[in-house]
């Protein structure tokens, strides 16, 4: 359930549903290098002063629900998020860099979007589920 916050002055409810992908929609994001993904993110989420709610990955993607104040600016959050788990990423894993020409571990683009009370189980789940939904037939195979 989302958590009603105050602030000095405000009080607020805000959560945001994230998505981004592996540059080159590689798949690999999984074993070691996921599992420090997930703490480096976590790390920022702390250093940033703002809450992971859910966190899951697909292989080439990444879905997160987080809380925030009003104070936050998405492009700060993702810059933070993107740009130092890549590189923190890069340092500890250097055959990436085989996988991933160019220095770039992520896409430049990302997805957001709100979420509210009456949404925010369904974006749960939905985020959970991602490593246990089957594959969609069609789809690009890395390369």
């Amino acid at each position: 359930m989302m958590k009603i916050k105050k602030g000095r002055g405000y009080v607020y409810a805000i959560q945001y549903h994230i998505v981004w992908c592996v540059k080159y929609r590689k798949n690999i994001i999984s074993g070691a290098l996921e599992d420090r993904l997930k703490e480096i993110l976590l790390e920022q989420s702390h250093t940033h002063e703002f809450t992971i709610v859910e966190m899951e990955t697909d292989g080439d993607h990444l879905h997160m629900l987080i809380e925030c104040s009003p104070q936050h600016y998405i492009p700060n959050i993702m810059k933070a998020l993107k740009g130092n788990s890549a590189r923190y990423l890069f340092k500890e894993f250097p055959e990436l860099k085989k996988q991933l020409w160019g220095g770039h571990l992520w896409n430049p683009s990302y997805f957001i979007c709100t979420v509210s009370d009456r949404t925010e189980e369904q974006i749960t789940t939905y985020i959970q589920e991602q490593q246990v939904k089957p594959r969609k037939r069609g789809r690009p195979k890395d390369r």
